[in-house]
């Protein structure tokens, strides 16, 4: 396995997980969306090849391939062949900005997801902070980082998952990482909807660097700090343009 490749690996196992008897194809497909929604495979790469997500989701690999063709056609991925091919993700349609935010709105609670979030967040930090990193961890965290630093506007928000599903991850609870990944999926379903906002996006950054520093140190009360003041300032955006 490349480096890219083992990479791509850290970043889905937050979410690929083995599914439930009963329910192969419909916890397969919502996996799968939901590494989609979350940016852990961004517009144009390439997903998992059948065999690797077949053997993560411990599904046949002929119900991996109902649930690929369903996603191809909603025209969410397309499949190329050749020996640079494999099944693609493709760019997802444009939004009706506070309309189409409204419509996800009236699906979901948000005020329990955003509660939901913070506990979530604050826990990871805290965790981190509290118990220390494993082995490598501080690279990967300090990585995720400058990957925010240094993503151009339009893939801000996937760098800026990236980041805290990281932390999410790094907590040591499985649990609460796949737990994160879900709701993360839920929230950034709503941010979709509304403007990057420089000003908010340099805030966030001081959060970031600040929760790391913390992090690092082992300030688990000041980790937990920051993130909790990080995610309410998300919920207080998301709340000005839903008001």
């Amino acid at each position: 396995m490349n480096d890219h490749a083992a990479d791509r690996t850290d970043r889905l196992a937050p979410v690929l997980r083995p599914v439930r008897a009963g329910n192969g194809f419909e916890e397969a497909l919502e996996q799968i969306l939901q590494i989609m929604r979350l940016g852990l495979v961004a517009e144009g790469e390439r997903l998992p090849a059948e065999r690797e997500l077949a053997d993560r989701l411990h599904v046949s690999r002929v119900t991996l391939r109902e649930v690929l063709k369903v996603l191809q056609d909603q025209g969410l991925v397309e499949s190329r062949r050749g020996r640079y091919g494999g099944t693609f993700v493709l760019a997802r349609p444009a939004t009706a900005g506070e309309d189409e935010l409204r419509r996800r709105v009236a699906s979901v609670d948000v005020e329990d997801t955003l509660r939901f979030r913070e506990v979530l967040e604050v826990g990871a930090a805290g965790l981190c902070a509290a118990h220390g990193l494993p082995e490598g961890g501080a690279g990967r965290l300090r990585a995720a980082l400058a990957a925010t630093h240094d993503a151009p506007l339009a893939g801000y928000r996937r760098a800026d998952t990236l980041f805290h599903l990281t932390l999410a991850e790094l907590s040591g609870s499985p649990s609460l990482a796949e737990r994160y990944a879900a709701v993360r999926a839920t929230v950034n379903d709503l941010l979709d909807c509304i403007p990057l906002l420089v000003r908010n996006l340099e805030h966030s950054q001081q959060q970031h660097t600040a929760l790391v520093e913390a992090v690092l140190d082992g300030d688990a009360e000041g980790a937990r700090e920051v993130m909790r003041e990080h995610c309410c300032g998300t919920a207080a955006l998301l709340r000005g343009f839903l008001a």
